[in-house]
């Protein structure tokens, strides 16, 4: 799609969080009206004859709009958060880092079987965090999946799409760069 408003707008930022990282920040699309609702109106496009009836946010960039499509849709939303950030009884899933692992959690009543699953983050770089959510997501057997970026990283080499390769799920992304 690689709106160019979108293009425009996206900040890049050298050398962060470490060096030889070229960090994409989406709170400059965040910010700017015009650009929350072109992303609105694209992933609403994507996904209106879907029947989605959840969309999880991935902690914490992916909570933005996927809160407003789930409201645009109709649909519920499940947060996807870090231990100890979730009141009731989760289910986890743990993953690999670069330097460790790390756990993502959901609670235990978010999703059933009838669901139709929407996966949302701001963006796929290697996809660790969203195999582990997409693994998560599926201990609950949903009727289908669905998964989501803002922006996927295709030229810097890391082949996000690689972790869902045996995964048989529809990838879409607002802006491929």
């Amino acid at each position: 799609m690689n709106n160019p408003i979108l293009l425009a707008n996206l900040r890049s930022i050298p050398d962060f969080p470490v060096k030889g990282v070229n960090f994409r920040d989406v709170t400059t699309l965040f910010k700017n009206a015009e650009c929350l609702k072109i992303m609105e109106d694209e992933l609403y496009e994507i996904y209106k004859d879907k029947g989605i009836t959840k969309i999880v946010g991935i902690e914490s960039r992916g909570f933005v709009m996927a809160s407003a499509l789930a409201i645009r849709l109709g649909a519920g939303i499940v947060l996807c958060r870090k231990p100890g950030k979730l009141p009731a009884e989760t289910v986890q899933e743990t993953y690999a880092k670069e330097y460790g692992t790390d756990t993502i959690e959901i609670h235990k009543d978010a999703i059933d079987e009838n669901d139709v699953v929407l996966l949302h983050d701001d963006l796929l770089a290697t996809g660790g965090t969203m195999k582990a959510a997409l693994d998560l997501v599926n201990k609950f057997h949903p009727k289908k999946t669905y998964m989501n970026f803002l922006i996927e990283l295709v030229n810097e080499g890391l082949n996000g799409r690689k972790p869902f390769a045996n995964d048989d799920i529809e990838i879409t992304s607002l802006m491929r760069i």
